[in-house]
């Protein structure tokens, strides 16, 4: 189904502000309700009972499934009304009941979620998250305020994140992970109180890593977590190995500008 005559396709029943910019191919499905701050790019399909509100932008082709609220404001007891935004990138699906709010002025003023996002049922993003490129954050997954997930980072089912803490590029967690200190890129936690379980190997095979790029991962990580170093030791040893590797330079610069302590 497309627009008619250079106009979104909107159900009947939808309420959208006629101030909010949507793109002339947009799908709109029932009981939906658009605010007047909303601008969506083409090739977006919204299910029925959405509410999207507040500054947002959402970029081109993404499905917003039912019930999903986006672009409310921030549950912080700080805010007072300020114009802060949602950022929305392209070609994200978004499902049932998943909630993300816009930032707040005690940080940038906005909450930005990447390109190529799968983002499942019941997930909560909460205000100046910032959420990269093709991640996965299964069902029930919650992300406290000021939290940021890295390109290819999976979040198992029920993960909750404590706020400000940086997930890394290609980490992943188990389902129920409790995470309250920063995960290093390519590090997999597990369930409850997120210990290390080693490299996220099988996710790194998936995206073509070749077996000496892991094999210097998997010895960048006993550097880390297994060679009874401190911190400050590992990051020297850390700096050695990365002449041959720029995944372990990705790993060492994270630990080293660490926010949060990280997982240990």
């Amino acid at each position: 189904m497309s627009g008619i005559g250079g106009k979104p396709l909107i159900h009947p029943s939808a309420v959208v502000d006629p101030l909010a910019r949507i793109a002339a191919d947009v799908l709109i499905g029932p009981y939906s309700v658009i605010g007047s701050g909303v601008e969506i790019d083409s090739d977006c399909w919204i299910g029925a009972h959405v509410v999207i509100g507040g500054s947002t932008h959402i970029g081109c082709g993404n499905r917003i499934f039912p019930f999903a609220c986006l672009g409310d404001a921030p549950q912080d007891k700080k805010y007072a009304g300020e114009d802060t935004h949602l950022e929305i990138g392209a070609h994200n699906t978004i499902r049932e009941y998943v909630t993300i709010n816009r930032g707040t002025v005690q940080d940038q003023g906005v909450t930005r979620v990447g390109d190529n996002n799968w983002i499942m049922a019941y997930v909560h993003i909460a205000h100046d998250c910032r959420v990269g490129d093709h991640t996965v954050l299964c069902n029930n997954t919650t992300l406290a305020g000021h939290v940021q997930v890295g390109d290819h980072a999976t979040l198992g089912g029920g993960t909750l994140v404590h706020q400000f803490c940086h997930i890394g590029a290609h980490a992943f967690s188990a389902y129920g992970a409790r995470i309250n200190k920063d995960v290093p890129p390519f590090v997999m936690v597990g369930e409850g109180r997120a210990r290390p379980r080693g490299v996220n190997v099988e996710g790194l095979k998936r995206r073509g890593f070749s077996e000496p790029r892991i094999r210097l991962l998997k010895e960048a990580y006993r550097v880390l977590y297994r060679a009874d170093l401190t911190l400050a030791q590992a990051l020297q040893r850390l700096q050695e190995l990365e002449r041959d590797s720029d995944d372990v330079m990705e790993l060492r610069a994270f630990v080293a500008a660490r926010h949060r302590s990280i997982v240990r």
